[in-house]
């Protein structure tokens, strides 16, 4: 930086001195005025980073700093909170044949003392308590009967049932509850183990736990493939990823799945190479429900995108960069939203001409209106110029307004991926809980057994119950609902 007595200086040497400063200083001007707006980039960058939440982006909840105000995206029912009218409710009912009876006799009469030891009952006033027995493990010894032939005199000993194995071993009962705890219900092998010696007195140890899990993966090879069978066959599915800590490495999660089938799957990749090799997307002929990953446009099938992401990056253009256009975009899908809905509940099988005309203008309006507020930043430098994240999301809105728009032509598809959301949640938790998967066979058998109790339980079954039949080599038959 030139002091005021070095400028002074260069006055007095002549007009040529006078414009190589002034050419100087123009020059410096300039780098100076780039600087300032990289620097302005990179504030604003810092700021919309920070101002990012769960309500405004695809962060999870746990990662808030700060909770946000609650402001739902969902609308109002109108509904009062609570049970609705007609609801039946539970509550406990008397049981009609009890497993024990305890009378109680009054001693004496209430009103002047007289013993009640003789005369007979006249009746009594029943009241029920529902608890649990005495929990501990019941033996069942097996004994396997030699005979001797009457007429070859040959020996022959009785075959035991499949399952019973060792001089001592545990019964699937045990090992489907050790197997529920751990892989549907997270607790971790040692605290497994830990639960299982308190409440029933046996020393169920974190290795009998991996090697009855091992088993149990095994069993399920078949009902596997029988899952992702079915997913390729749907008309709709959902779709999602997301990174799993396996070891000291990073792994990606895969899932496939519809309302009554959730499909599994871990690759080192993230991409179209890692869903060529599941190969779901390969075979699959519906609507493939997902977000906007580029990898999943390589695949032919008809495509449908998640609009609970749209609506958080409206809502974060709309609050952060006060861009109006952001606003009214999230409030038109909100009502054709409300609008399939309505036309559901009336039986409709789609909107009306009129109305999806009527909607179609709206949104390329105001997309239109979001790519003018959002031009491309122009650097001077050859090369594809840069968007704004808002300008990259009108793009997008614009280029495929018909995936996004699906579910309003299609009552089939849903509004957004939630689904999938949902499926991949859980195995997010067994990962906060545990930090991580030891190992990437791990991660492979937690999510083979997960996938076929998600199953199981989206069609009604109950997952202890399919467990046991999976150690009994007898998965269940999850056929698809659809």
């Amino acid at each position: 930086m030139m002091t005021r007595e070095a400028i002074l200086g260069v006055y007095e040497q002549g007009p040529k001195a006078v414009v190589g400063l002034v050419e100087a200083l123009l020059i410096r001007l300039e780098e100076q005025q780039e600087q300032i707006g990289v620097l302005g980039e990179r504030i604003k960058a810092l700021e919309d980073r920070l101002a990012k939440d769960s309500h405004n982006s695809s962060k999870p909840p746990s990662s808030d700093i700060i909770p946000p105000k609650p402001k739902s995206l969902r609308s109002k029912s109108g509904k009062k909170p609570g049970g609705q009218a007609g609801h039946a409710g539970r509550t406990l009912t008397l049981v009609e044949e009890p497993d024990l009876v305890v009378v109680h006799n009054p001693e004496r009469c209430s009103h002047c003392g007289e013993s009640l030891s003789s005369p007979a009952a006249v009746g009594y006033e029943r009241r029920q308590v529902l608890d649990l027995p005495e929990m501990k493990l019941r033996s069942t010894e097996h004994r396997a009967e030699s005979k001797r032939c009457a007429g070859c005199r040959h020996i022959t000993l009785a075959a035991f049932p499949a399952g019973v194995d060792a001089m001592v071993g545990y019964g699937p009962r045990i090992k489907s509850l050790a197997i529920y705890l751990n892989q549907y219900q997270l607790i971790p092998f040692q605290r497994v183990h830990e639960l299982l010696e308190e409440v029933f007195g046996c020393s169920f140890s974190p290795g009998s736990l991996q090697l009855v899990i091992s088993r149990c993966y095994e069993a399920l090879e078949g009902t596997q493939e029988a899952i992702k069978r079915g997913v390729q066959s749907s008309k709709v599915a959902h779709f999602d990823e997301t990174g799993l800590a396996v070891g000291a490495g990073r792994r990606w999660l895969h899932v496939a799945g519809t309302s009554t089938l959730t499909h599994y799957a871990v690759h080192p990749r993230r991409g179209s190479k890692a869903m060529r090799e599941i190969g779901v997307l390969e075979e699959f002929g519906g609507v493939a429900v997902h977000d906007a990953l580029y990898s999943y446009g390589e695949f032919p099938c008809a495509h449908a995108l998640c609009n609970a992401h749209h609506l958080r990056e409206l809502v974060f253009l709309h609050e952060q960069h006060k861009q109006e256009w952001a606003g009214k975009l999230k409030e038109l899908l909100l009502e054709i939203k409300g609008a399939v809905e309505q036309a559901k509940q009336t039986g409709d099988e789609r909107l009306g001409a009129g109305d999806i005309a009527g909607y179609e203008a709206r949104y390329r309006a105001l997309v239109e209106e979001g790519i003018r507020e959002n031009p491309p930043r122009v650097s001077g430098k050859p090369g594809r110029h840069k968007r704004t994240k808002g300008g990259n999301l009108a793009d997008r809105l614009l280029k495929r307004e018909e995936d996004v728009l699906r579910f309003m032509r299609d009552f089939e598809v849903p509004f957004d991926n939630n689904q999938a959301e949902r499926d991949i949640r859980m195995v997010k938790v067994r990962q906060k809980v545990s930090g991580c998967f030891r190992t990437e066979l791990g991660a492979v058998m937690f999510c083979r057994i997960r996938g076929y109790i998600s199953t199981a339980r989206k069609q009604g079954h109950n997952a202890l119950h399919a467990l046991q039949l999976a150690l009994l080599s007898q998965p269940l038959l999850l056929v698809p609902a659809e």
